[in-house]
């Protein structure tokens, strides 16, 4: 169920279900940067969408948040249409959606990840979250995980198998290739050199866009297609299905046996 494209009472049936996954919310979440000259902007939040769109399709119980589009991108932000919030910004507005989302019934929330500069804000902010509660002796009534997409099972290994060579760590041909799938109508090519992108630090925006011209870290994103990011969704899906199963049916240690 898209929480987005559901009524109020069609989302309070479905947390009062008692069913596997009534109480389980998964919430897309990314960031709207620069992909090199070939990435989509959107990147980095359609590939969590993706992927958590289609597993929805597979399975209507699995209950799905609007996706959080903006992250942590301050040092993509010499390149045109990259939208960033600062740290401070990131994790109250996390904390907001936690707090929103538990305010309903849902006790497990799964955060699916598509932005590698979210992960260090995001694991900031579940700290700070569950110190409220551990400063006053109670327990929170919710589980918060954090999953980034290609940590899926099987799935980095597939990306690595099919790109063996110029994925690289920033507008990956594995990424650009699940949006491709999706978005066949938005493929977009470009002349770049050299075609495997230099590697390097990521520091602030102008020493970005100094070492890494056309956005590209370590990557030829040409390498990228339809046919090769279906066959990564493909695999996603299941993989997120099995992984927030097991998240729901997670015992926590006051649970009756």
């Amino acid at each position: 169920m898209l929480i987005h494209l559901s009524s109020w009472p069609e989302i309070d049936a479905q947390i009062a279900s008692g069913r596997p996954l009534s109480k389980t919310v998964v919430v897309p979440i990314g960031s709207n940067e620069q992909h090199g000259p070939t990435g989509l902007l959107g990147t980095d939040w359609l590939c969590p969408e993706i992927i958590a769109h289609e597993a929805e399709r597979s399975d209507a119980a699995l209950m799905v948040a609007p996706t959080f589009n903006i992250g942590m991108a301050q040092h993509h932000l010499a390149f045109a249409g990259t939208i960033s919030l600062r740290p401070s910004t990131f994790m109250a507005a996390i904390t907001d959606w936690v707090s929103s989302l538990s305010r309903h019934g849902f006790e497990r929330i799964y955060f699916l990840n598509g932005h590698g500069g979210n992960v260090a804000t995001i694991e900031a902010t579940f700290s700070e979250i569950y110190a409220e509660w551990s400063f006053v002796e109670d327990e929170p009534p919710f589980v918060l995980k954090l999953k980034n997409w290609w940590d899926l099972p099987g799935v980095q290994g597939l990306c690595n198998s099919i790109f063996p060579t110029g994925h690289g760590m920033h507008a990956t041909p594995s990424e650009i290739a699940v949006t491709q799938a999706a978005y066949p109508d938005r493929i977009k090519t470009a002349d770049y050199s050299p075609q495997i992108a230099p590697s390097g630090p990521i520091r602030d925006a102008l020493d970005y866009r100094a070492r890494f011209p056309d956005g590209r870290i370590g990557s030829d994103p040409a390498q990228a297609n339809p046919e090769k990011g279906r066959r990564i969704i493909d695999l996603a899906v299941p993989a997120l299905l099995s992984d927030v199963a097991a998240f729901a049916a997670e015992a926590r240690p006051g649970d009756a046996s």
